[in-house]
């Protein structure tokens, strides 16, 4: 079984910027679509940014569009959410989230992904 791990979370202040890390325990995230997704408290999980097995992004929310960016380290096995200029509303948890190939991750969340533990993003000033 696929295990997820993602981190990198923390409190930052408005404007400012944060960088997620989701490393695969097995495989090659070149055999995996990946994402991120947010949930807030109170809220459903919703889909942030995913890439494909190739490492193009294919899917990225109205919210995140132009702020942030997906990448990723093939030799390090680790896909990378960068966040700039962050809001209060981008606060929440965020999982990644892995789907073998052929795959294709989109907004809505599904029990049949490989998800990680969640790493906090709170953004206050």
């Amino acid at each position: 079984r696929v295990h997820v791990s993602d981190s990198g979370g923390g409190s930052v202040q408005p404007g400012g910027s944060l960088r997620l890390s989701c490393t695969l325990s097995e495989g090659s995230i070149t055999h995996y679509c990946l994402a991120w997704f947010r949930q807030a408290p109170g809220a459903q999980r919703v889909g942030i940014i995913s890439i494909s097995n190739r490492g193009e992004t294919e899917y990225i929310s109205g919210s995140a569009k132009d702020r942030f960016t997906a990448s990723r380290d093939t030799a390090k096995n680790t896909v990378y959410l960068q966040m700039n200029n962050l809001e209060p509303e981008d606060s929440g948890m965020y999982y990644c989230a892995a789907e073998g190939s052929p795959c294709y991750i989109g907004s809505s969340p599904r029990t049949s992904y490989y998800w990680g533990q969640g790493t906090q993003v709170t953004v206050s000033s």
